[in-house]
């Protein structure tokens, strides 16, 4: 019989949520996402030292042999992603999703900025940039940005998606693919009714089921990708979403798993079902973003903790900048 894994590939295009290339090599998805915390992780790794301190090295000889640690370490964050996306490229078949920095994600004008410096990083390296997908967190602002993007023919992934709002404006704006979070849901509704809940009850999955059939039932260009699962049970009951972005860990026990797999998300079902169309503009998506705790929370979190990953691998590649130069001193 077909493991899990292979079962679910049949309707989903399965992605690796991870910056560990192994795992990529193992489990053999069709694209991988990362975001700020998996690319820390990945640096610290020792058998990724080497992209590491490639970009630091070239980091500090652009800037100079008299540069600071810290600026040499901020030049080189700019980098680092594009060359573990550049990396990853080498063995998945499609495309890398590769995060604007979290701390503008209220920047409509330096998410763009930042989006075509990603961009331009890979088209160097002779990436199509077909293969990336630029991720941005979905604020007003950060929507704003990926329309103009995505008119450029970049196409983008937007982040930290909770509320039907968000996912509105996201498809109204033309945006390529989002990426609820059914794990952070799920966490929030716990904490805050104090209740458990099991299968189909899970609200994460409730919210990626509803905008899924909202997308499908109006004909939106834009793909639906569940994202930050805390079981394989969350992942079997979104069988059919156009992607899933699975950890390593998750990945592995599906791929251990077998039984029947039965497709739960259909867009032909999600065609007869009675949904009402939602206008978006700003007034409105402000509004239902301040009447949804759930979701004006976790997105702010979410933001909260990018930054912060983002701010702890800066110190990282500081502390590296200062390792590298005590045994390889660099001169102007």
């Amino acid at each position: 019989m077909a493991t899990l894994l292979e079962q679910l590939k049949q309707y989903t295009i399965v992605v690796a949520d991870t910056g560990d290339m192994k795992s990529m090599e193992k489990f053999k998805p069709t694209d991988a996402t990362t975001n700020p915390s998996l690319i820390t992780a990945a640096a610290n790794m020792p058998e990724y030292s080497d992209i590491v301190d490639d970009v630091l090295k070239d980091a500090k000889e652009k800037a100079g042999a008299n540069s600071d640690d810290k600026a040499v370490a901020a030049a080189a964050f700019k980098t680092l992603a594009v060359a573990f996306g550049r990396k990853i490229l080498d063995i998945v078949p499609g495309r890398v999703s590769t995060e604007v920095d979290a701390r503008l994600s209220y920047d409509t004008d330096k998410t763009i900025e930042m989006a075509h410096d990603i961009i331009k990083q890979y088209e160097d390296a002779g990436i199509d940039r077909k293969r990336v997908l630029i991720k941005i967190a979905s604020t007003w602002e950060g929507i704003q940005a990926a329309e103009q993007l995505e008119k450029e023919g970049i196409h983008c992934n937007l982040t930290l998606l909770f509320g039907i709002h968000q996912a509105i404006a996201c498809a109204e704006a033309g945006v390529t693919l989002i990426s609820p979070f059914v794990g952070r849901i799920l966490d929030w509704y716990k904490k805050d009714t104090g209740k458990d809940y099991e299968g189909a009850d899970d609200p994460g999955l409730k919210s990626v089921t509803t905008l899924y059939n909202y997308y499908k039932k109006f004909g939106y260009k834009t793909v639906v990708m569940g994202a930050s699962f805390r079981n394989i049970g969350e992942i079997k009951e979104l069988a059919g979403s156009d992607l899933l972005t699975i950890s390593p860990k998750l990945l592995g026990e599906l791929d251990s798993s077998q039984g029947d797999l039965p497709r739960k998300l259909d867009p032909e079902k999600a065609k007869s079902l009675d949904i009402q169309k939602i206008a978006m503009d700003k007034a409105t998506f402000e509004k239902m973003h301040a009447e949804d705790r759930m979701a004006h929370d976790k997105l702010k979190e979410g933001i909260e903790g990018f930054s912060k990953a983002l701010e702890e691998l800066e110190e990282l590649l500081a502390k590296r900048v200062k390792e590298i130069a005590e045994k390889e001193p660099v001169t102007a």
